[in-house]
């Protein structure tokens, strides 16, 4: 069984992925790639895509709700890393559900997670 955020995505395309500039700047060891940002003001960038009314993650890859992963993984943003898909650590997330239920989706079930053993939030595959 494959991880159940490669089956979503649902998360980035519900919500606006913001965050501070520095993680856009590689001399203040930033790694989100700047020409995926768009200035939000003065201290925030957001991905591109999610500052739209229907927001979709310029890096989102795939279909929502089928087959899903980030293309900037390695680097995606902050917001992107501390989000956690519901029951992954043993509760609901409202966000996750939020977003699963916005695209049709039902929210994660602990069930969801029994086939592929105890998740360990450091070791999770490409999701996006």
């Amino acid at each position: 069984m494959s991880h159940p955020c490669l089956r979503c995505g649902a998360c980035c395309a519900f919500y606006r992925v913001a965050f501070h500039w520095s993680e856009a700047e590689s001399f203040l060891g930033g790694e989100v790639p700047p020409a995926l940002t768009v200035k939000l003001d003065p201290h925030r960038l957001a991905m591109c895509g999610t500052d739209l009314r229907k927001p979709r993650c310029v890096a989102l890859q795939g279909e929502v709700g089928r087959s899903a992963s980030c293309a900037i993984y390695v680097q995606r943003p902050s917001v992107c890393r501390e989000l956690m898909p519901s029951w992954s650590q043993g509760e609901s997330i409202s966000q996750c559900d939020r977003a699963r239920q916005a695209h049709g989706l039902r929210p994660l079930q602990p069930c969801d997670w029994l086939e592929m053993g105890e998740p360990d939030a450091e070791a999770l595959p490409d999701m996006a």
